[in-house]
């Protein structure tokens, strides 16, 4: 983690929408050069948030800091809003060209006509959109379009830019290659930013942190492994894909080890317990093993259960196998494994995770 002093800094913030209130976040801060990805379900406050913090949203109570100055009416506002910049799910640009849309902004600061064209050219550069320089905005496909939304945010060189699901409206091959680009001009122009995004795919791969929100509130915030790896409660495990999540109680404990008793079944998981505490642990399906023949004589794999297919799903590049070993259990597999084992409904199977693969928090 960032520890030198925030960009932006959030303190005590509240905001109401139509009489209810939809954020309260004690505290928030964005280090230079930092991408953050705000996830979580829809409904929970991330585009409110985001609006917040470009002003769009009155605060109820709190405090925003900038470069450690209070943002308040006035010049630090002002300050603040020229350094800032917002991409919205769409695009909304102008109905005029694609080069006079990336130059609004550098018009509204007044900017000379040579360094204006310069910034202009520079930026449909950076977004491979110069071919479309002299294109009407109305003849964009959903890509293309967002592109130039971009392009019109950086061309203003902002200290931080807020995304607000820039990617949600497009196709799979325009979302990856627009993702591959904004990847890339991100790490370039050491543009802090914060993203909002229910797809995990986009968090893990552009952000330095992941924040989850629920319900107005950030429940947990740190890197994407450790959010991934190790959430801290189960709204924030489910939400990361943690498909295996189960209650047990602790039966013993020792040396690094304890056994928790699930289902009937013993599963032995490295960490403390104290005896006959409740636990929830959860195993992401990828840390599950599936092996047609018991590995206990080749492995040091401690837990190992005896089950049956119950159902095979295909998801592109990987598949689900869901498991019947006296309770469920889902792994997930490649499609090279899924031909290999031959696995179909009905079929027995061994399922396998280690101690290590195993996250366990205290039931609240």
């Amino acid at each position: 983690m960032n520890s030198g002093e925030p960009l932006l800094e959030v303190r005590n913030l509240n905001v109401c929408r139509g009489g209810s209130k939809v954020l309260q976040i004690p505290s928030f801060a964005l280090h230079r050069n930092e991408t953050v990805a705000l996830i979580g379900p829809n409904g929970t406050g991330k585009s409110s948030f985001l609006l917040a913090l470009a002003g769009l949203l009155p605060l109820k109570t709190g405090e925003i800091f900038f470069m450690q100055k209070a943002v308040v009416p006035g010049f630090s506002s002002t300050e603040y809003r020229r350094n800032l910049a917002m991409v919205f799910q769409e695009p909304l640009l102008f109905d005029t060209s694609v080069a006079d849309n990336v130059a609004v902004g550098l018009r509204l600061r007044h900017l000379g006509r040579r360094e204006i064209d310069e910034r202009v050219k520079s930026c449909l550069d950076r977004f491979r959109i110069a071919h479309l320089a002299d294109r009407s905005a109305r003849k964009l496909s959903g890509g293309e379009s967002q592109r130039t939304s971009l392009a019109r945010a950086f061309a203003t060189n902002p200290e931080i830019i807020l995304l607000d699901e820039p990617f949600v409206a497009l196709d799979p091959p325009a979302r990856q290659a627009l993702s591959d680009d904004l990847e890339r001009v991100l790490r370039e122009s050491g543009t802090a930013a914060i993203l909002t995004t229910h797809d995990q795919v986009d968090a893990l791969r552009l952000a330095d942190r992941m924040v989850v929100m629920q319900q107005g509130s950030i429940v947990q915030s740190g890197t994407p492994l450790a959010v991934n790896n190790q959430p801290v409660n189960e709204f924030v495990a489910t939400f990361v894909g943690m498909e295996n999540i189960f209650t047990g109680i602790v039966k013993k404990a020792d040396n690094g080890l304890f056994s928790v008793a699930v289902f009937d079944r013993t599963m032995e998981i490295m960490g403390d317990g104290a005896p006959s505490e409740s636990v929830v642990i959860c195993i992401r399906p990828e840390h599950v093993v599936i092996s047609l023949t018991n590995p206990e004589s080749t492995t040091s794999v401690r837990n190992i259960f005896s089950g049956t297919v119950s159902k095979v799903v295909q998801l592109g590049l990987f598949t689900k196998i869901y498991l019947d070993c006296g309770f469920s259990l889902v792994a997930s597999i490649t499609n090279q494994s899924l031909d290999t084992l031959e696995l179909k409904p009905g079929r027995p199977v061994f399922a396998s995770f280690k101690a290590t693969a195993v996250h366990v928090f205290r039931k609240g």
